[in-house]
């Protein structure tokens, strides 16, 4: 009821929440340590490498425990990934393979998938992370953000927000190989009633994508009574989500068009040291590297107040040539990889071509809509407590602490 008066206080009190569309969420990941994330995966590996072989008292200090992880801590596996559940005090084993994750929006990173090195990993999500399953990533309020209140990722996100308000991690679907939707029971079937069987739980999302917008309650997604408005709708946020995505799913990578595709027009140095904007002609500089044409949209994308090129760059050269940086974090590239300019690349196309998209989304649910009291009316919402749990979806015995497993 607080949230819902929050809402209203912004003028959405017949809009209804994400929350309630989208029941269960999840908190975002705390890695607890920073050096168990990186750009580069070989860089991950160096640091395993490092901290393996130190002595145990160099050990403890390089691992950074916590209230939470310690090298003597207990953990059971994480689910999916095949590490040990020893004590890390006792761990001399190679490094497990990193992962690809998304760290906050729009920045693809790696993890080290080792349970006892993360703090608060989540393992409901990591048990429905599979080649159907999408995320819905909603980002925390911000005043006056004029960023996108939602995105969407193939990858497993950490949740983690630029701005450092976090938001929710919402699966689409509540168990592995794409089953159940996480969506209110009857919201499927009230939703084709009014706009035909063509409604899908994917179609949901695309919509969800298209429309949700910020408020101090939490994400609200208008749902337009008219089946044009709707169709509209999922037609857009079938691109937002081609665009986010990245190829994944069986999609294509995006790309503008030939005269606006960014190219690098002077090599980046091994150690950019400044990032820099030039609008007269549409010039991203990294130290003496020049990238062109980047258009501004892509410049000054936003989430939460932050720009998504700023904090993508900074993620990667804060502690270039830093003589203070102690710790595993201190290895990293001596110079900056290929592999990164043309992820850059990528990012500035993807920032662009949502940028583009923005004069779409505006007005686009205006007109009449399904209001929180016709949810109410058709027994959608309020939302049954189990809807907001996970899904039991334990089909095998998952390894508990020093190898162990649960009796059943």
């Amino acid at each position: 009821m607080a949230a819902r008066a929050a809402a209203g206080a912004g003028g959405d009190d017949d809009v209804p929440l994400l929350d309630d569309l989208m029941p269960w969420s999840v908190r975002p990941l705390r890695t607890g340590r920073p050096w168990v994330t990186a750009p580069d995966a070989g860089s991950l590996k160096a640091r395993w490498e490092r901290l393996v072989r130190a002595e145990a008292a160099e050990r403890e200090r390089l691992f950074r425990p916590t209230r939470s992880r310690t090298p003597r801590t207990p953990v059971a596996a994480l689910p999916g990934q095949a590490t040990g559940t020893g004590r890390f005090a006792h761990e001399s084993g190679p490094c497990p393979e990193p992962v690809r994750i998304l760290h906050g929006p729009f920045d693809e990173q790696w993890l080290i998938p080792d349970h006892r090195l993360i703090d608060a990993a989540r393992p409901e999500l990591w048990r429905v992370a599979d080649g159907h399953q999408l995320f819905a990533v909603e980002h925390g309020y911000v005043p006056q953000d004029t960023g996108p209140a939602l995105t969407v990722t193939a990858l497993l996100p950490d949740g983690h927000s630029p701005a450092g308000r976090p938001g929710r991690i919402r699966p689409l679907y509540r168990r592995p190989g794409g089953l159940e939707p996480n969506l209110a029971p009857g919201l499927l079937a009230l939703l084709r009633d009014r706009h035909g069987d063509t409604v899908t739980d994917r179609s949901v999302l695309a919509w969800a994508l298209a429309a949700a917008r910020h408020s101090p309650a939490g994400c609200v997604v208008p749902l337009p009574a008219d089946p044009e408005c709707w169709s509209a709708g999922v037609e857009l946020g079938e691109e937002l989500l081609r665009l986010e995505l990245r190829g994944a799913r069986g999609g294509e990578r995006p790309r503008l068009p030939g005269g606006r595709r960014p190219y690098v027009r002077a090599s980046v140095p091994p150690v950019p040291t400044a990032l820099g904007y030039d609008p007269a002609d549409e010039t991203l500089t990294l130290g003496t590297g020049r990238i062109s044409p980047v258009p501004a949209g892509a410049w000054e994308f936003r989430v939460g107040g932050v720009r998504m090129l700023e904090v993508w760059f900074e993620r990667r050269t804060a502690a270039a040539g830093a003589k203070d940086v102690d710790g595993l974090d201190a290895l990293r590239p001596r110079a900056w990889p290929q592999e990164w300019t043309s992820e850059l690349l990528e990012l500035i196309t993807v920032l662009a071509l949502l940028d583009g998209l923005r004069p779409r989304r505006e007005g686009l649910a205006d007109g009449p809509r399904i209001t929180v009291g016709d949810l109410r009316a058709a027994g959608v919402l309020p939302v049954p407590a189990a809807a907001r749990r996970p899904a039991s979806v334990l089909d095998h015995q998952e390894e508990g602490p020093d190898g162990q497993f649960a009796l059943l």
